[in-house]
């Protein structure tokens, strides 16, 4: 996320599954298709504590069944702080540390900074072929981002454009730019050859259809996001906040789960 003191304030930087999406849930939550044993996962978003928030509880739970997942974090949150009064340099520093240790809760053990600036990103050509170079260069089987189609992350919210732009530029590097060597030739000169990417999750989704099971997992979620202090300022208020946000509305009340929810693409298929 890009800004500070995350809590329970309804700001509309913080994924939460939508009104629609809880009105009209099947009776069964419907399993997406998990990475199998030794695949490659690569998560691709903007800012350190995007990938706790967005995708916590898949990512440790993928990462305990084997799968090696990385992180791709477009900048450093250089601008999560509202007061003149903050050095950026250092705000960037000490997110990049604390997106470390929240990795390293997860099981993640590669997290990249691309560095560029918090709050300023376009989905440009330079941007498109940062991401290819992260795709080919950690050749995964499955891409998690942004849906930059969620304009309004939730009933009053609005998306934060970074993430929109992360998710544009992430979707055109993964297809078809990743996968063909008429793409950025230069980076052939870096070694780094064509990958097509098998399956790409949306995050943030307002059309979610695909559904992870992360009960056993949403603890680790917690404790991963509590390793960005500088952005949460009541992690008590934000953990139960979490906790009802992140409940499947189609399971019975004596049997409750805790799921992330995606929008899955195929673009080879």
């Amino acid at each position: 996320m890009g800004r500070a003191t995350r809590s329970t304030n309804g700001r509309g930087d913080i994924p939460r599954p939508s009104m629609r999406a809880r009105r009209t849930a099947p009776a069964v939550a419907v399993e997406a298709p998990l990475p199998a044993d030794g695949q490659k996962v690569l998560v691709v978003l903007a800012h350190p504590d995007d990938p706790e928030y967005f995708c916590g509880g898949s990512v440790a739970r993928w990462a305990a069944e084997g799968s090696d997942v990385a992180f791709c974090l477009v900048t450093s949150g250089d601008k999560g702080a509202d007061t003149a009064d903050v050095d950026a340099p250092e705000l960037a520093r000490r997110r990049e540390e604390e997106q470390r240790a929240a990795a390293k809760v997860l099981g993640v053990r590669t997290v990249v900074f691309l560095g560029r600036p918090d709050g300023m990103l376009e989905p440009d050509l330079d941007l498109r072929r940062d991401i290819v170079r992260a795709i080919r260069r950690f050749r995964p089987d499955t891409v998690i981002t942004c849906d930059p189609t969620t304009l309004f992350s939730h009933d009053k919210g609005i998306n934060h454009p970074d993430h929109r732009a992360v998710g544009l530029a992430t979707l055109d590097a993964v297809y078809p730019a990743a996968g063909s060597a008429l793409f950025f030739p230069d980076l052939l000169g870096e070694g780094l050859a064509p990958h097509k990417v098998l399956r790409v999750y949306l995050a943030g989704s307002q059309s979610p259809d695909t559904t992870i099971d992360v009960s056993l997992y949403f603890e680790r979620k917690l404790q991963a996001l509590r390793c960005h202090r500088s952005q949460i300022s009541d992690f008590d208020e934000l953990a139960a906040e979490m906790r009802r946000r992140y409940l499947d509305p189609a399971a019975p009340p004596e049997a409750p789960r805790h799921i992330e929810r995606f929008r899955s693409l195929e673009p080879f298929d």
